[in-house]
């Protein structure tokens, strides 16, 4: 089977209610597809009608009702709020594989007045509530997806058109109270999570949700190495001095049973001055290996700009003490030292191989953001390379 690309759209609706790790664990988990893209949009009016003129379709086997309610749908709920001119925020799930979009669909469901089951995505979040004459109460389909491969390909060219205008880092899209002061931080689930096609990813951004933030950026991030390098740059000297006094005690140890002498103070120390900067940058060269899949002396120089083999997510979350707020729900760098309930208890193993990051302070967020690049469209190249120019 050749490899398909196949999309899931998280609705304004579904994101307000924290429902995004759900959908994300369900899809993950029950296609096996690789997940290649992620990306905020804030469909102006005109994105809103392009793609809701797309819904209705002949080629679509989905009830025609249904066609014309999600049509309906896309014009009033992705598009700007009349209110308050807002735009709404939607996330776009991009996955690659044998059989994508049917796997995809499979997962998402169809939408029924009498699916009781809980079995697909659409069944444990999505609406369609009727009136006793068979009229539609309440709808809300939780997702879209393309019902085919045709429909994939020509609903992602449109999306992929408006990908720099109407996505990306987004600005403006949440209304705060006066004089509420908001910050941006930026979260990146790390490689651990992605070695299998497990729930993670989704649960630690379920974890998250906990803190009333919004998401306003979201990238699947593979770290060059060079990327790697910058990020965890400040790491590398205080590595370096910290690991002094545990490596001078080991080769001392060392040393004295293999010669049966015992080494000064003064000597132990000079062990650490010595030995403690080689094993800070043996150390940093793990953190390095591990985001991007090489060391800086593993591959070429000419090779370290190149994206990396591991794969994170890369998210941004904004909001009144953004900061605070994540690093209280992550919990500290050491798993065994986290409390009960934080993400790095529940999911991580070691200080490196800990589930996610996320920035210590406003400055420092600013800081990752230019490394990273959040807004970076490369939703737009993955559909390019896929189907040619849009």
């Amino acid at each position: 089977m050749s490899q398909q690309l196949a999309y899931v759209i998280v609705t304004p609706y579904s994101l307000y209610k924290s429902r995004t790790g759900g959908i994300l664990s369900r899809l993950i988990t029950r296609t096996g597809l690789d997940l290649v893209g992620i990306r905020m949009f804030a469909p102006s009016a005109e994105l809103a009608k392009a793609y809701a003129d797309t819904i209705v379709s002949a080629h679509d086997s989905t009830d025609r009702k249904i066609q014309e309610l999600l049509r309906d749908y896309v014009l009033h709920d992705l598009a700007p709020d009349p209110k308050t001119g807002l735009r709404r925020r939607v996330l776009l799930l991009l996955f690659r594989g044998d059989e994508a979009v049917r796997k995809v669909r499979s997962v998402v469901g169809n939408l029924s007045p009498d699916r009781r089951s809980g079995e697909t995505i659409r069944d444990t979040y999505s609406d369609l509530i009727l009136d006793d004459n068979g009229s539609v109460r309440y709808f809300e389909p939780a997702v879209l997806a393309a019902p085919n491969a045709e429909e994939a390909e020509r609903k992602l060219k449109l999306w992929a058109r408006y990908s720099d205008s109407d996505g990306g880092l987004l600005e403006n899209v949440i209304p705060y109270a006066p004089g509420e002061t908001t910050e941006r931080t930026l979260v990146l689930i790390k490689p651990d999570n992605f070695k299998f096609a497990t729930g993670r990813p989704g649960n630690v951004i379920d974890f998250f949700s906990r803190t009333g933030l919004f998401i306003v950026g979201a990238k699947v991030l593979r770290m060059s190495t060079a990327q790697a390098m910058e990020f965890y740059g400040p790491v590398r000297e205080f590595l370096r001095t910290k690991l002094k006094d545990g490596v001078s005690a080991k080769a001392k140890d060392l040393l004295e049973k293999e010669f049966g002498f015992k080494v000064p103070a003064a000597q132990q120390a000079a062990l650490g001055d010595i030995l403690g900067p080689l094993q800070g940058d043996s150390q940093f060269d793990n953190i390095v290996r591990f985001m991007s899949g090489h060391a800086p002396g593993e591959i070429p120089e000419s090779d370290w700009t190149k994206p990396g083999t591991e794969k994170c997510i890369a998210l941004v979350y904004e909001g009144v003490n953004a900061v605070s707020k994540i690093r209280d729900v992550l919990g500290p760098t050491d798993p065994s030292k986290a409390p009960p309930g934080s993400i790095r208890r529940e999911f991580g193993s070691t200080i490196m191989v800990n589930a996610a990051h996320a920035s210590d302070s406003p400055e420092n967020a600013k800081r990752e953001f230019g490394i990273v690049k959040p807004g970076e469209n490369n939703f737009k190249q993955i559909i390019e390379e896929a189907y040619g120019k849009v």
